[in-house]
């Protein structure tokens, strides 16, 4: 029977692929959308394995803040393999005398950097010469690009720095004490997407030029960093081990290979796990235009399967030969898909080089590439079986008379079962493939629930159309009536719109109202409660002078300080940081330093959610007020115990309450906020926030940094624009990834249609042959088409404000709130494109001529 069931099917294919563009469409943009997020994902992770020695500048990265490695340290790690030094700290960089000014990274180096990679400039000469020890420099001692010649030390900076300041080579600039002359620009600095968050651009110098500068003082948050080269990186985990029992109370923070850039896995994830989520939404959506595709060339082939039982074919060759057909055209489709998301890696690598922060491995990755296959052959068969089932099931005499007496089928329990058991694979593939499997599952059962949904509202919108015939037909014009009928008559594409409008229009509403909320608070709410400035590295000193210079320049101004001290959580309810189970989302609280500060009294704007303020002349035992989502990462309630150390002494605290901290507003907060007395003695720095008049900000920022220039400071409308530029970015990646499912959701509107383009025809000839009148055809179909664009539009606005709430509460941890316009704009464009598919599907149905078509029959 297979046989016979190959041929069938091969003559089948004779006809071309007409009846299955839609079929072939579909499930290729969804593979490529999968195959595409799995192989870029790939391709980072190879590029990250294979480069993650450079990226962090040897086998072992080890930093500390505000105080140097000790000398019998330094000896140990001396001993293990070859070392470099350094320091990163932030500074004020000035030019004609602090005429122009800009925060800059300051990073130190020695002769031996880097260990690993290449540090390219332009030009491109030595790194250094013979520079001698600091008491012995002189006028014209010492070569290369970081030596010391006619009283300035040379500096390294990225292209930015000097676009931003006008600045050339051979220009001086001061930061601190130090003079500094432009001798090269950093064109790619090997180690510098392992460095943490950067709000200026590089400037590279020698590390002794750093300390030349005077900005080191006590409480300068001043970052020591040590890269190591191991003879053998496979010694590495015995390298750690080894350092963990010697120096097992050091202040640092060490991180391998492995672990090179955290933050761009942790990117990377969120990526690939939205992209992969996208192309499975295109592959539900197009999943419901393969359907349609199959029903409808099914009801093509009626005549044909009719004969064919008549003439004695059994129904599973009927079976068989249609889902050969299918198979094979679904086929064409996935590796159509496979190619084009294979393709993306070598697109992206080439379109966005020059943002993407580290070059991708260009090449063909199986494992993506077979999941993607999974994915098409699971969907295509899903949604290919019922069909196929209800051809199978139905008599041949009820295959002539099904236009008008339609019969629904009963599909076989084998079917079934392995309907069940296609759909159950599908899910938990979509699980297990996942980077983040929570959120799959999540999105697995959300789609399961928005696609029983929009099935209901179809058959409840088929129902109310029948009573509302029934009941006030013939009340109603023909158009309406008409309209009415067309709902709710046997083959009504209502199903198929439905699905794929509510489906497609459910996601962009909820990119929509996502966008929305995000720009909402970016772009309005924070400039208007943002400070204008951050003043970090404010000696104890220089506070009284600080606000002298602050009032006296713009008396309006707003002014707040908090001590700040640098130290990191060593236990949680005594458990050890590294043994502790802390939720992902709040892993960034425990891993290196945190600043830490006291208060006598909560904080403006504070909500304390659990337990009580202290006392304002508190003096007892240590306690602590914790960010209330913080304490819930960490498992942390009201009388528990954290571990704290600061500069190498463990401090343990109490929690005495939990607040809720809103940090989108960047008003000035800390994560952990202690009694008063806890951090009496060590050394601190101070950091302020201002609030100032914008036209004032240069004037604030000239007159701080002349009194004070060992104070650096941080312009927030900088960081705004920075953010706000990251988010731009996104939200054309999010537009572009929607835009997949909008296809799809195209693909299957218009294959909707299409799929009852042949009863249309009929119903067209007949009705006019009655005496309708080309213009009342239109009126029943436009407003037919119209009701289903509304309701189903309605139903999509309400289905993707929950999605978009449950996102932005829930995933993002930000502020919801809903938006009429966007809503509403999303409705508008729903019933335009139920009216535009309308339009299309019926301008050749109702032009075609009676005569023709009834000589035909």
């Amino acid at each position: 029977m297979i046989r016979l069931a190959l041929t069938f099917a091969r003559r089948e294919l004779r006809g071309g692929l007409k009846g299955f563009r839609v079929l072939v469409a579909c499930l290729a943009l969804g593979v490529a959308a999968i195959a595409g997020a799995g192989s870029l994902r790939a391709a980072f992770d190879a590029a990250l394995a294979e480069d993650s020695r450079a990226m962090l500048g040897g086998d072992l990265d080890i930093r500390q803040t505000h105080q140097p490695f000790a000398p019998d340290m330094l000896e140990v790690l001396s001993g293990l393999g070859k070392v470099t030094q350094g320091l990163e700290m932030r500074a004020m960089i000035q030019v004609d005398g602090n005429t122009r000014r800009s925060l800059v990274e300051l990073k130190g180096v020695d002769e031996t950097y880097p260990l690993v990679g290449r540090l390219e400039l332009a030009p491109s000469p030595p790194l250094r010469g013979s520079l001698p020890p600091p008491a012995e420099l002189e006028e014209g001692r010492g070569e290369g690009i970081f030596a010391f010649h006619d009283g300035a030390w040379g500096a390294a900076a990225e292209a930015n720095l000097l676009d931003r300041l006008g600045l050339k080579l051979g220009d001086r600039v001061a930061v601190g004490d130090a003079v500094f002359r432009i001798t090269a620009v950093i064109v790619k600095e090997p180690d510098r997407i392992a460095t943490a968050l950067s709000f200026g651009p590089r400037l590279m110098v020698d590390k002794r030029a750093v300390e030349a500068t005077g900005l080191i003082r006590p409480g300068s948050l001043v970052r020591y960093t040590l890269r190591l080269l191991l003879p053998d990186p496979s010694g590495t985990p015995a390298a750690k081990a080894e350092l963990a029992r010697r120096f097992p109370e050091a202040p640092w923070q060490m991180r391998d290979a492995a672990e090179a850039a955290p933050g761009v896995g942790r990117f990377l994830d969120i990526l690939a796990s939205f992209l992969a989520l996208v192309g499975l939404t295109a592959l539900l959506v197009g999943g419901i235009g393969v359907a349609n595709a199959v029903k409808a060339y099914l009801d093509g082939r009626i005549g044909t399967i009719a004969t064919l039982k008549c003439l004695g074919a059994p129904s599973n060759l009927i079976f068989a030969t249609y889902f050969l057909l299918v198979g094979l055209l679904a086929a064409i489709g996935i590796l159509l898909g496979l190619a084009a998301g294979a393709g993306l890696v070598p697109l992206v690598a080439e379109l966005g080089a020059e943002r993407i922060p580290l070059a991708l491995k260009v090449g063909l990755y199986p494992r993506p590439l077979m999941i993607a296959a999974g994915f098409g052959a699971l969907s295509a068969l899903v949604f290919t079986l019922w069909p196929l089932a209800r051809a199978k099931a139905i008599p041949a005499a009820v295959l002539f008379r099904r236009l008008v007496a339609p019969e629904p089928g009963r599909i076989g329990k084998p079917v079934l079962a392995a309907l069940v058991l296609a759909a159950g694979g599908l899910a938990g593939l979509a699980v297990v493939s996942a980077a983040n499997r929570p959120l799959a599952a999540w999105f697995v059962g959300a789609a399961a629930a928005t696609l029983v949904l929009f099935r209901a509202l179809a058959w409840a919108l088929s129902k109310a159309a029948a009573v509302l015939a029934a009941r006030h037909g013939k009340k109603a014009g023909p158009t309406w009536r008409m309209a009415l009928a067309n709902l709710h008559r046997p083959g009504s594409a209502v199903v198929g719109m439905v699905l794929s409008l509510g489906l497609g229009l459910s996601v962009l509403v909820t990119i929509a109202l996502v966008e929305g909320n995000l720009a909402a608070q970016f772009g309005e709410r924070l400039p208007e409660q943002a400070p204008s400035f951050y003043f970090i590295d404010i000696q104890p000193d220089q506070i009284d002078m600080l606000e002298r210079v602050v009032s006296q320049t713009d008396p309006a101004s707003i002014l707040s300080k908090a001590a700040l001290v640098r130290g990191r959580i060593s236990s949680i309810g005594g458990v050890p940081v590294g043994q502790a189970s802390i939720a992902p989302e709040t892993q960034w609280a425990a891993r290196g330093d945190r600043g830490l500060s006291m208060a006598a009294s909560p904080p403006p704007g504070a909500r304390i959610v659990a337990g009580q303020w202290w006392p304002e002349d508190y003096r007892g035992a240590p306690l602590a007020s914790v960010d209330a989502a913080v304490a819930k990462g960490f498992g942390l309630k009201v009388g528990d115990r954290l571990g704290l150390n600061v500069l190498g002494r463990e401090i343990e605290v109490e929690v005495a309450n939990l607040r809720q901290i809103d940090w989108s507003n960047l008003t000035m907060n800390f994560a952990f906020l202690l009694s008063p007395g806890t951090l009496e003695g060590a050394p601190h720095t101070y950091i302020a926030s201002l609030r100032t008049a914008p036209d004032m900000d240069s004037m604030v920022e000239k007159a701080v940094t002349d009194h004070l220039p060992n104070v650096s400071s941080i312009r927030v409308k900088e960081v705004l624009d920075a953010a706000k530029s990251i988010i731009a970015e996104a939200d054309l990646a999010v537009r572009l990834a929607g835009l997949v499912t909008l296809a799809a959701g195209a693909l299957v509107l218009a294959g909707a249609v299409m799929a009852g383009h042949r009863r249309r025809v009929w119903e067209a000839v007949v009705l006019k042959v009655l005496g309708a009148t080309r213009g009342q055809l239109w009126r029943a179909h436009l407003a037919e088409f119209a009701l289903i664009g509304l309701v189903t539009g309605l139903a999509a606005a309400l289905v993707g404000s929950m999605a978009a709430r449950a996102i932005l509460l829930y995933v993002m941890k930000t502020d919801w709130v809903f938006l009429p316009g966007a809503t509403a704009a999303t409705l508008a464009a729903c019933v335009t494109a139920s009216l535009l598919a309308g339009f299309i599907g019926t301008w050749k149905a109702l032009g075609a001529k009676a005569a023709p078509l009834l000589r035909n029959e």
